[in-house]
This record gives structure tokens, C-alpha cells and sequence, in this order.
């Protein structure tokens, strides 16, 4: 377990929230873009290896974002409970009809408390309110959950790749939710 859920008060708030969830949805503030790269980047490469070049890719997509900010039609939501970062989520402009859903994540001793899928579903509720007609997203395959969170949220995969980007193949995968 990670040290910053070891402690008894804590796990004791996790077993509370499995059965009345006191986690909350809010839009980012300074800092917490920066935060969910790095909390990203060090899962991946404790679960999957993939290291430094995923931490560029993620500090790339997290830096254009805070860059070019685009208010009303970008956002990034932070799942948490009592101050703590249990996820997050990016929806960024690809064009005029097509936003991205980038970087979603969550904390492994958080997943199963819906909180994937609610940060899914807020991003089709902006992009919808935003006009867009459809959201991107590309995944890997060995990312199991969140591929069915994906496909619950009505994403199918549009195309599959074998990618060497992070060090050995992975199987990518492209997804696309017409709204």
C-alpha cells in the first residue's frame, strides 16, 4: 500500500467512502495539473515500466494544457477526499468538433469506488455542453479498467497499433465517443 494511504485514519476513511462516498469532483487549481503528471508517471512506471519517456509524453500534454488554456472549451477535474488526490482527468481542443480525453488516472487503492467513470462522465457532460460532436482518446490495451469504463461511457476503438514508445511493445488503441 502506498505510504500515503498506510496510515489507520486513512484506510479507515477509505472503508468508510467504499460505502458512503465522500469523494468530490472540482475543477483543477494551481498545482494539481503538475501533481496528477507525477503521480501518473510514477504508477506507470512502478506497474508497467514505461518510465521516463511516458513522464516526458505526460509533461508535454500537461504543459500545452496549462499553456493554451482554453476556457469553456477545455478543463481537468480532480476526483479527491479530504484534501487528497484520489484522480484526475484532462478534456483538451482537438478541433472545432473533436476534444480529448487525456491522462486519466486513479489512485490504486481508490479504484473501484466509481470515481473513473465519474471523471469520464464529466468529460462527456462538458464536451457536450461545449458543442463538440465527438471525443478522442488513445489507450493501451494492458490498461484494463479504464477500457471499461471507456466502453461503458459508449467509446468503441477506432484503431489498434503496436507501439515502442515506452520501452517494449504495447498495443495501443484509439477510441471514439460521437455525442
Amino acid at each position: 500500500m502506498n505510504a500515503c494511504f498506510a496510515t489507520p485514519a486513512w484506510r479507515a476513511t477509505l472503508a468508510k467512502m467504499a460505502t458512503e462516498p465522500r469523494w468530490s469532483l472540482r475543477p483543477f487549481r494551481s498545482g494539481d495539473v503538475g501533481m496528477l503528471g507525477a503521480r501518473q508517471a510514477i504508477l506507470y512506471d512502478e506497474l508497467y515500466g514505461w518510465g521516463r519517456p511516458l513522464e516526458a509524453l505526460i509533461y508535454d500534454i500537461a504543459a500545452k494544457f496549462l499553456r493554451d488554456f482554453k476556457r469553456g472549451r477545455e478543463q481537468c477535474w480532480i476526483a479527491e477526499c479530504d484534501g487528497r488526490m484520489l484522480g484526475a482527468v484532462l478534456l483538451v481542443e482537438d478541433d472545432a468538433e473533436t476534444a480529448r480525453l487525456r491522462l486519466l488516472y486513479v489512485e490504486p487503492e481508490a479504484r473501484g469506488l466509481g470515481i473513473g467513470a465519474a471523471l469520464v462522465h464529466q468529460c462527456t457532460e462538458f464536451a457536450r455542453e461545449a458543442d463538440y460532436r465527438r471525443i478522442a482518446l488513445w489507450t493501451h490495451q494492458v490498461l484494463e479498467s479504464a477500457r471499461r469504463i471507456y466502453a461503458a461511457e459508449g467509446y468503441r476503438i477506432t484503431a489498434t497499433e503496436t507501439q515502442h514508445e515506452f520501452g517494449k511493445p504495447e498495443v495501443s488503441e484509439h477510441w471514439l465517443l460521437e455525442l
